[in-house]
């Protein structure tokens, strides 16, 4: 279905889950094939239009003003071959539309932690999900991609494209489809502590020291929340600065003592839950916003330096301020059977600090982020909902693969038509 400005469904077509700066192209079409999506490529080309892609919409950045929108959300389909233990994913399906595919067999994929996010666009921005540090990212089991080319040209990913469509993100064409690896994950271990920090500033300290030497079967993460006191708010959590310590273990609830030896938590939500169910793990909100955030990859977390956080992040900040630090390792260290974009494989955690509302947030993410920048080894674009310069979309990249990026991006893209959330463009 092409739309319009003036059509009735306009806005409900642009509109995704992140609200600050939406698309306002001149033409939408709402796809449900891959045919469509070639054609409205073939479109774009012909009218000398630029093209931008949402299914659900979380990674925006910025905005295309004119233009065309290829919206993938009916192109949701998930075909399952339980035998080989692959899932074929259509361009708009969701993780929640792969997790509701693939219970019934007892199988799960490599799926964030929030589930109404777009599986193939977090696949192609490298994918860190509940159960990372045990299988790698979301990039390293993916099998095969379709897509269109930025000349309307269908085609399967060859060997460069497959490099670099596995981390390099939207810029090399309009991804079709995907096959991916699927395990056998029917239950896990998993959810939250949330400590108030008020009783245990150390909680954070204390998550740290517990991953030092955990097992690969255990993926984890803080966040470090200011809440509201608000109805909305569960009752246990309003008005207070929280640590939610999020667990995902496939390892049962043994290796989870530790973080119980800190103290009462406020909110207890661990235990055995269907992977189906895996959204209780981090128990995000599901509702569209506006946010801004920034990331740093860290090769440690340094004690002195998490101090600072909840003077800088906390209640008294200029703007609420969510904390969010992932433990990597793991498998997400080592180098895929088939290698692709993917970079900073020896980082130890990532930081992101995300702000929600309209407001302009680079003053205060900057004076949170100020002290780790010492130690920060690159960033993970999948975390970052900001619009970069060219040198910071840079620091994603090992040296030598933006290079090799950019230069895969003039061959496939030579116009520059292809309006990916974080464009790969040359250093000057």
């Amino acid at each position: 279905m092409m739309l319009t400005r003036q059509a009735q469904q306009y806005d409900d077509a642009r509109l995704g889950y992140q609200r600050l700066d939406p698309h306002r192209p001149e033409v939408i079409f709402e796809v449900t094939s891959a045919t469509e999506i070639e054609e409205a490529v073939r479109y774009a080309v012909d009218h000398d239009h630029r093209i931008a892609v949402q299914g659900s919409g979380h990674g925006l950045t910025r905005g295309i003003d004119g233009g065309v929108l290829i919206a993938t959300r009916r192109f949701n389909g998930v075909r399952v071959d339980p035998a080989a233990q692959t899932a074929w994913v259509d361009a708009g399906a969701t993780w929640q539309d792969v997790l509701t595919a693939t219970a019934p067999y007892g199988l799960a994929p490599l799926s964030g932690s929030l589930p109404g996010v777009g599986a193939v666009a977090y696949t192609l921005g490298g994918g860190l999900g509940l159960m990372a540090r045990k299988y790698g990212y979301a990039a390293d089991h993916v099998n095969r991609i379709e897509l269109v080319t930025a000349d309307g040209t269908r085609r399967n990913a060859d060997v460069d494209l497959f490099w670099a469509l596995r981390g390099g993100g939207g810029n090399f064409g309009v991804v079709t489809g995907m096959e991916i690896a699927l395990f056998e994950v029917p239950i896990l271990y998993g959810g939250s502590l949330y400590f108030d920090l008020a009783d245990y500033p150390d909680a954070v300290v204390a998550w740290r020291e517990w991953t030092q030497d955990l097992p690969e079967e255990v993926t984890s993460a803080v966040a470090m929340i200011p809440f509201p006191d608000i109805p909305p708010i569960p009752a246990p959590l309003r008005g207070k600065y929280i640590a939610q310590l999020q667990v995902a273990s496939l390892q049962g609830a043994d290796v989870i003592e530790p973080l119980r030896a800190i103290g009462t938590p406020v909110l207890d939500t661990l235990g055995e839950l269907p992977y189906a169910e895996s959204a209780k793990v981090f128990a995000e909100p599901d509702r569209p916003d506006s946010y801004r955030s920034q990331n740093v990859l860290l090769r440690d977390l340094d004690p002195d330096t998490l101090a600072t956080l909840p003077k800088l992040a906390g209640p008294g900040a200029s703007a609420m301020a969510i904390i969010g630090i992932r433990h990597l390792g793991g498998a997400l260290h080592r180098e895929p059977t088939i290698p692709n974009a993917v970079g900073h494989r020896d980082a130890a955690y990532s930081l992101t600090v995300l702000i929600p509302g309209e407001r302009d947030a680079t003053e205060l993410q900057n004076t949170i982020l100020d002290p780790w920048r010492a130690q920060s080894i690159g960033r993970l674009l999948n975390f970052t909902f900001a619009d970069l310069t060219p040198t910071e979309i840079a620091e994603a990249f090992n040296p030598g693969d933006h290079q090799r990026l950019t230069d895969l991006r003039k061959h496939y893209d030579p116009a520059g038509r292809l309006a990916a959330n974080h464009e790969l463009t040359e250093l000057r």
